[in-house]
């Protein structure tokens, strides 16, 4: 599940914490673990999470966990090809998003 698109430069599916990428074969074990000791499958990094869904989950049949940071065994669970960590230090997941924040911040200082 590793792609790498040709001259952008970014990952398709990246920890949800860290940003770094996902380099392991879909279906992701449980025990799988980032380099930032985050665990890989989970809600967070499942493309049917949500927060402002019922249990923070799109998918209607799941039975949502309790916690969605930590490893689970959730049966419809999938990598999101389209998350971007908050978390991340590279200049990929947002550069706009970064500058808007920085120039409301500055308007408190």
């Amino acid at each position: 599940c590793l792609e790498n698109f040709p001259g952008r430069g970014y990952y398709r599916f990246m920890c949800w914490y860290c940003g770094k990428p996902v380099t392991d074969e879909e279906p992701l074990g449980r025990s799988l673990v980032c380099a930032c000791g985050r665990d890989l499958r989970c809600c967070r990094n499942c493309r049917h999470f949500d927060p402002g869904a019922a249990r923070n989950c799109r998918e209607t049949q799941a039975e949502g966990e309790k916690d969605g940071e930590r490893a689970n065994f959730c049966d419809w669970f999938s990598l999101n090809p389209h998350f971007r960590s908050p978390h991340a230090s590279s200049g990929r997941t947002g550069g706009a998003a970064s500058a808007a924040k920085s120039a409301f911040d500055r308007l408190f200082t």
